[in-house]
């Protein structure tokens, strides 16, 4: 097995969590979809490399972005900014905006055959189950192909995320697990 040496940027990726709404103009939007329940309405935005998650009870909102940088981000409500860098947890402490939230991040950079295999079967998981997904293959010549996805399930009071992102310059799997919970 040959092993990469690959420099991994994950220091760069963030999940960052707003209490308030951001504007589809702030991201190179690639794919959306969005949902209601009786119990809260959801939106979603795939992008290169991210994603942007908006759960909303009444006039209450947390936004869960997943980005690479995020530096021209608004600071404007921003209630937490975790970067994306080995295992990661957080629980948000809810107050009075009925809505609950934690989440998981982990990355893991890959030999380049094990990062290949992970993405054919990364693009089946997204074909078989309809995630939101996003294809997409950086500017360097030699670079794998990249994916990111978005895999969710409504419940009537919870909505759940998964997410990957597969970024092929340096075999760099990035995957969150959120739960948005309206109290």
């Amino acid at each position: 097995m040959s092993i990469s040496h690959k420099s991994s940027n994950t220091q760069l990726f963030r999940l960052m969590l707003y209490k308030r709404a951001l504007h589809p103009e702030l991201f190179s939007l690639q794919g959306r979809r969005t949902g209601r329940q009786p119990e809260y309405e959801i939106e979603n935005w795939i992008i290169a490399g991210g994603h942007i998650v908006r759960f909303q009870v009444g006039q209450n909102c947390l936004v869960e972005t997943v980005i690479e940088r995020g530096d021209h981000l608004p600071e404007t409500g921003l209630v937490h900014a975790l970067p994306c860098l080995g295992e990661k947890d957080y629980d948000l402490k809810p107050a009075n905006d009925r809505i609950g939230y934690v989440t998981t991040i982990q990355t893991e950079t890959l030999t380049d055959n094990l990062y290949m295999a992970t993405y054919r079967e990364m693009v089946d998981f997204a074909q078989e189950t309809g995630a939101l997904a996003y294809q997409y293959t950086e500017e360097t010549a030699e670079a794998a192909p990249s994916i990111s996805i978005l895999d969710v399930q409504r419940y009537k009071r919870e909505y759940h995320i998964q997410s990957y992102h597969l970024v092929g310059s340096n075999g760099l799997v990035l995957r969150t697990q959120s739960i948005f919970e309206r109290l």
